[in-house]
């Protein structure tokens, strides 16, 4: 299990993230939702490694992640950041090949290739395997950077914003992959998202945040609620449930509402 006790983070004298304590239930999905400046992204990269907290503790299992050497991390815990960027030409799988570095550290060995294949195949990339990243669509290429993370076969991924700038058959498509992750590998997903839709009927687990704060955490049964998200988005809400899950409409308020 990942988890994080008295987590914080200053830039100066401004402050990011308060004192955040959570522990993250394994082998389930987290959504962390929350508005702009909630300090959502800062969580993710503290748990990354990629920041310093100015104070607190980010555990894995009863250890503490900072002691522990960035290979032996990086075999345990996968990031995503939300823009990822590389200079290099490269193909599909030759990108996906990165994620199995800090077990071959570039010597790929049979065993490698058979991660690599199996998360190509598991996000239907592989008629893409030798396509170049900057000849596919976009949201190919967010495809092409999950299965990355997901050969580096660690329990737990870490993923800012996935969805960002994807069509609606994309997005369902990664966050589809994303639950089968869950249920057929038992990995634990920890992701940033805006589209509190997408986190009301994929997530097991909400973690909100705002102002650098935990709002409320808890299953997403339990969560998910009209007053709750009102409180935290400063929006009027409407869940309607219906047979394949329900629909949070913060598009229309509803006449009268304070806005």
């Amino acid at each position: 299990m990942i988890s994080v006790r008295n987590l914080s983070k200053y830039y100066g004298a401004r402050q990011v993230l308060s004192a955040t304590s959570h522990d993250f239930p394994p082998g389930q999905i987290t959504s962390v939702i929350g508005p702009n400046g909630a300090g959502k992204s800062t969580l993710l990269m503290l748990m990354a490694r990629l920041l310093e907290p100015s104070q607190g503790q980010v555990l894995l299992g009863q250890d503490d992640a900072t002691l522990m050497p960035i290979n032996q991390y990086a075999q345990n815990v996968a990031t995503l950041r939300q823009s990822p960027g590389l200079n290099m030409r490269l193909t599909v799988a030759e990108l996906v090949a990165f994620g199995r570095f800090p077990y071959s550290r570039g010597s790929l060995t049979q065993d490698d290739h058979r991660m690599i294949d199996e998360a190509l195949n598991f996000l239907s990339l592989a008629p893409l395997r030798h396509a170049y990243l900057d000849e596919i669509s976009g949201g190919q290429r967010q495809l092409a950077f999950l299965a990355m993370t997901i050969a580096q076969q660690t329990s737990v991924l870490l993923l800012d914003e996935p969805l960002n700038n994807l069509d609606m058959k994309h997005a369902v498509h990664i966050m589809q992959s994303l639950r089968r992750l869950c249920d057929e590998q038992g990995r634990t997903v920890i992701l940033v998202i805006h589209d509190v839709n997408f986190a009301a009927n994929y997530s097991d687990h909400i973690l909100a945040l705002k102002a650098g704060e935990v709002q409320f955490s808890g299953s997403t049964h339990d969560t998910i609620d009209e007053s709750l998200l009102r409180d935290l988005y400063e929006l009027d809400f409407e869940i309607m449930n219906n047979k394949r899950g329900c629909v949070c409409d913060y598009f229309t308020p509803r006449l009268g509402a304070s806005q």
